[in-house]
């Protein structure tokens, strides 16, 4: 990935948490230890084009709401393509991609700010 992209937007992010960083640590936190790909993954590889849309689409809204940028970002191109009645696997490898690099910037933020 470039390195314009944004992994996690901590300003944004703060902002929607009306500035409480602990309000924000925690829903990182709670991000980190709760949300897999592997629903949406086993949805992909079973070729469930529905299910494939619906955990696409709650994935980015996870992500849209703590400022996850890319991650969201990446979630609406998959989710896009389900609606269109594609199943992209190299969208899915950029999704799985993207969602562990985020992954990474979301612990060391809670390192950094934990």
């Amino acid at each position: 990935m470039e390195g314009d992209v944004v992994y996690v937007n901590f300003p944004e992010g703060l902002k929607r948490m009306m500035n409480n960083p602990k309000l924000y640590i925690k829903l990182l936190t709670k991000f980190k230890d709760g949300t897999n790909l592997s629903t949406l993954a086993s949805a992909f590889a079973d070729g469930d084009l529905e299910k494939t849309l619906g955990e696409a689409h709650t994935l980015k809204g996870i992500a849209a709401n703590l400022s996850l940028t890319e991650l969201a970002t990446q979630c609406l191109n998959l989710e896009l393509k389900a609606k269109a009645g594609t199943l992209d696997p190299d969208q899915m490898q950029i999704v799985k991609n993207v969602f562990d690099t985020t992954l990474s910037e979301v612990n060391r933020i809670i390192d950094d700010n934990g």
